[in-house]
């Protein structure tokens, strides 16, 4: 890890200070709609957009590098996300929001794709294995201390939206001024949805139902805390609790899994995890089982997301994994989007425990379409499985698919 840190050490340290920027904005934003009296539905709105915008970044994105490289597509894309930061305390606006948020989406998807390509170019094949664990870990490093953050000004002012935007402007210097050179970026094999699907099933119905999660856990649990009349201390903490979960449980589950079939495991989880959403939802409960409840969710949903990209490489060979993993990811983003739409409609109808309850449906509805698919296929050969892969936050190969499918 430490010949990793040493060689990578700027674009890590930006990694990190970019997420800790994209971490305050996405707590925030859920904060201050409840302050200035947007409704429930249409902070959803604003939280989807943000996967909208992803999705036709990780299309666009690529093709940009293409034309003007690395480099000028990180700065531009990063001025962008700084300007878009500051704008939201001066237009108010849930309308005007959803328009920034799918921007800022379209952005970030960039930045990750760029950073995400320079730093496997970066890394060997000895190397690249811990190269991406460091990388995953100054993402969650970077968003639990965000929140914190959270905590220095009123949400109801202008210093929380200034501090985000400074801080990504300051990511861009150990990124750009590192003397590591620019990487050429390939396209990879194209593999069609028909195919990924007729492959693994499970696969890509867990990515779909993954997305809806990971999007209402992010999206729509600031609304949630306000709504059940959290201070944002409150809130913060519920929210790091998320990334801390899942940044303990991420390879103790990764080395399980390695040792039994995946599908097993996956039910587990999302049995668990299913039962306990339903019981919060249910429930009105103190805030420490709720934080409890956090910890939680962020431990299964991160690890079952790396488990059905593992369990999918399973039946792949090493040429077709890169197409796969891309088309998994764009199906986990297109599931994001219907997250927070859903969760905010169900909190509108039902209170905040709506929040839990969809969630707790979700997956439920992987906990048993993993357990109808054990009975149509054995497990694959438990000679070589494929590494448990510790998810990433973008679709670095998405291109290839995407411009196929789409």
């Amino acid at each position: 890890m430490i010949p990793v840190i040493t060689t990578s050490w700027p674009l890590l340290l930006g990694v990190m200070l970019l997420m800790v920027g994209n971490g305050i904005q996405g707590t925030l934003l859920g904060i201050r709609g409840a302050i200035e009296g947007f409704s429930t539905y249409e902070i959803s709105i604003v939280m989807s957009a943000y996967f909208a915008g992803f999705l036709v970044g990780s299309k666009v994105a690529p093709s940009l590098i293409r034309k003007v490289g690395h480099v000028r597509v990180f700065a531009a894309l990063g001025s962008l996300i700084s300007a878009v930061l500051v704008v939201y305390p001066v237009a108010a606006d849930w309308i005007v929001w959803t328009a920034l948020r799918v921007l800022i989406g379209f952005c970030f998807s960039g930045i990750y794709i760029t950073a995400e390509s320079w730093l496997n170019n970066a890394a060997t094949n000895e190397t690249r294995g811990q190269a991406l664990s460091a990388y995953m870990i100054v993402q969650m490093v970077g968003i639990i201390a965000s929140q914190a953050i959270l905590n220095v000004g009123d949400p109801s002012g202008f210093v929380l939206f200034v501090i985000p935007s400074v801080l990504v402007s300051l990511a861009f210097m150990p990124i750009l001024l590192a003397p590591t050179p620019a990487p050429m970026f390939e396209s990879t094999k194209p593999l069609s949805f028909r195919e990924l699907f007729r492959i693994s099933p499970l696969g890509c119905a867990g990515m779909l139902l993954t997305g809806g999660v990971f999007s209402a856990m992010f999206g729509m649990a600031s609304v949630w805390g306000a709504m059940e009349g959290l201070s944002v201390r409150e809130i913060s903490i519920f929210v790091g609790a998320l990334y801390v979960g899942g940044l303990v449980l991420q390879y103790p589950i990764g080395w399980l899994s390695d040792r039994m079939d995946r599908r097993l495991l996956i039910t587990s989880l999302s049995g668990i995890a299913a039962v306990s959403m339903l019981l919060a939802g249910l429930f009105d409960l103190p805030f420490y089982a709720y934080l409890g409840a956090a910890l939680m969710l962020g431990g299964i949903t991160n690890p079952v997301y790396a488990l059905l990209i593992a369990y999918t490489n399973d039946f792949l060979s090493k040429d077709d994994m890169a197409a796969a993993s891309a088309g998994m990811i764009f199906l986990n983003g297109f599931g994001a989007i219907f997250g927070p739409l859903v969760t905010g409609w169900l909190m509108q109808q039902v209170g905040p425990g709506g929040f839990f309850l969809f969630i707790s449906v979700l997956f439920a509805g992987l906990t048993g379409y993993a357990v109808w698919r054990m009975t149509r296929r054995a497990a694959p050969e438990s000679t070589a499985p494929s590494p448990f892969i510790v998810p990433t936050a973008s679709s670095v190969a998405a291109t290839a698919v995407i411009e196929k499918d789409l």
